[in-house]
């Protein structure tokens, strides 16, 4: 497989799918941009290491579902990092529960979410938001999973 993809488990949390899953979701994502190759790690968390990530790097006091770090590195210098994924096992959970999704579809969007993130996309504005899910849809339904936009489920995301 051209992709390294390493995850590394810091949650309790015993619903946290197989490392072949997550290698899997990820990898879908990666193939959507045509790379070659890149290296991903997966840091799968608790809530409280979640809520101080995310008031640390983004200024929100909260645990959150997905966090990305891309790796900033000029493309000259030929390393394949992509960046960093840090995955909060509890919100993922809960959310699934929430939103009416099953823990294997909600993991599956969740890391194609961050792994686009890492590509560069992002959902800020609209003409992006649309791009974004669009991309992220048409992933998850390959995959096999119910889409993850609906109106009912647009009004809970982050």
């Amino acid at each position: 497989m051209p992709y390294q993809i390493d995850v590394e488990v810091n949650s309790s949390s015993t619903k946290i799918p197989s490392v072949e899953n997550i290698e899997l979701w990820i990898s879908a994502a990666l193939q959507s941009d045509e790379l070659n190759q890149a290296e991903v790690s997966v840091y799968i968390v608790d809530e409280a290491e979640s809520q101080e990530l995310n008031a640390q790097y983004r200024g929100k006091d909260k645990p959150t579902n997905v966090l990305s770090f891309p790796a900033d590195i000029p493309d000259e210098v030929g390393v394949p990092l992509l960046g960093d994924l840090v995955i909060c096992a509890p919100v993922v959970e809960r959310e699934a529960q929430e939103q009416g999704k099953t823990l294997e579809a909600h993991w599956a969007h969740m890391l194609v979410h961050g792994t686009l993130h890492l590509l560069g996309y992002d959902h800020v504005e609209d003409d992006e938001a649309d791009v974004m899910e669009a991309l992220e849809t048409r992933l998850i339904t390959q995959l096999h999973f119910p889409a993850p936009y609906t109106e009912a489920l647009e009004s809970n995301e982050q």
